[in-house]
């Protein structure tokens, strides 16, 4: 039988990072290709207690239908954190179902949307179903210029996406004054802000910076999550924002798939409601910071001369750009063929493809192997550098 696809259907592309995981699955592979957080982190007894109450308590609220903005106990939760009304939150089926909803409520084929360099792949596959036209701005060690942000480059964008804190895959974190020169520049042009934060809460130090939300919150839409900092078995995020724009997410849910499991929203409330969170985060980051370190004191000891990383403050990342006559995505094959993988960074980008860039996760990969994996990566970098002709080299 002959299918006829839509033709949204046949644009439709596999994501490089999901690719590429097919490939770690073989247990012998170093892999600092996934961006998953660390089972280690995963509060299983918590979790488990939380579900002992909810089917002695909540049995019949959990396994009902639930309206579709969300289990208001779990509403009001999220609201007092994030310091907004109740009526702003929707609760989505992870966040990236939060990305889809915005992308159909918001574009339409041609429309442009403006992102950061690089920027979150999984939000270029969700945007793209509505096939608009991406613009990439200018971004620096900080994040987006704000000086990019003129009246010719937004035009009639329908919004700027962005991660300020510890980016993926960059780690990059926005300063507070680069957070407040952008919301200010947005709103000077009445643009839409969608602030990713996924892993806001992955400070190793615990600080917090001011959300973009909090600056103006009638001009930002936000995306939260519990997959970093619970479990991303749960598939459970939230969106706040402006009550026109709630409204037509809302009516877009509704469709889609009614609601968000009530099962997951009132385990993860019962999860956290008497503080299990913040409890639970000081031993997350404690792991996190200690992965990083492992990750950059390898890097100092085994890349070749040319070759830079940042050094992030919080979440999951590390990002090289290698000098311009590498290619990673050339060289990943190489470095699979050693048992180590890695996501090359040209699929994050919307614009020029940033070829001599890579990410490396560092959360899921024991100490000891990060050192292992690492030192074979920077064989592999050598071997390539030593390969390109002399003069040809450039960081």
């Amino acid at each position: 039988m002959n299918i006829a696809f839509s033709r949204r259907a046949e644009a439709l592309t596999s994501s490089a990072i999901r690719e590429i995981l097919k490939v770690t699955e073989r247990p012998e592979v170093i892999s600092f290709a996934g961006g998953l957080p660390s089972p280690a982190s995963f509060p299983v007894e918590a979790l488990a207690r939380a579900g002992e109450r909810l089917f002695a308590q909540h049995a019949h609220t959990a396994l009902q239908y639930g309206p579709t903005e969300g289990y208001a106990p779990l509403r009001e939760w999220v609201a007092a954190r994030q310091g907004v009304d109740p009526a702003r939150v929707v609760m989505t089926t992870g966040s990236q179902q939060a990305l889809d909803l915005l992308g159909k409520v918001l574009i339409d084929p041609g429309s442009a949307v403006l992102v950061e360099t690089p920027t979150y792949l999984g939000a270029l596959q969700a945007f793209s179903l509505y096939e608009p036209v991406f613009r990439a701005l200018s971004s620096d060690d900080d994040g987006p210029l704000p000086a990019a942000l003129d009246a010719a480059a937004v035009g009639d964008a329908r919004f700027l996406y962005a991660q300020p804190n510890f980016q993926n895959p960059t780690g990059r974190r926005m300063p507070v004054a680069r957070r407040a020169a952008l919301v200010e520049r947005a709103r000077e042009l009445g643009l839409l802000l969608v602030e990713d934060d996924p892993y806001g809460e992955l400070a190793y130090d615990g600080t917090r910076l001011p959300s973009l939300l909090s600056l103006n919150p009638d001009g930002v839409a936000h995306l939260g999550s519990f997959s970093k900092v619970l479990s991303p078995g749960l598939r459970l995020g939230y969106l706040i924002a402006p009550p026109a724009l709630v409204r037509k997410v809302v009516q877009a849910k509704q469709a889609a798939d009614l609601h968000t499991p009530s099962l997951v929203q009132v385990l993860a409330h019962e999860a956290v409601r008497d503080g299990l969170l913040d409890r639970h985060l000081e031993g997350v980051r404690a792991l996190y910071a200690a992965q990083c370190r492992a990750m950059l004191d390898a890097l100092a000891r085994h890349m070749p001369a040319g070759v830079r990383w940042n050094r992030p403050q919080g979440g999951m990342f590390v990002w090289l750009t290698l000098p311009q006559a590498l290619d990673a995505g050339e060289l990943l094959q190489r470095a699979v063929a050693r048992n180590v993988a890695f996501v090359p960074g040209a699929a994050f980008h919307a614009g020029e493809p940033g070829a001599n860039t890579l990410r490396l996760a560092f959360v899921t990969v024991p100490a000891e192997r990060i050192e292992r994996g690492v030192a074979i990566l920077g064989e592999v970098l050598a071997e390539a550098l030593n390969a390109v002709p002399s003069g040809a080299v450039a960081a």
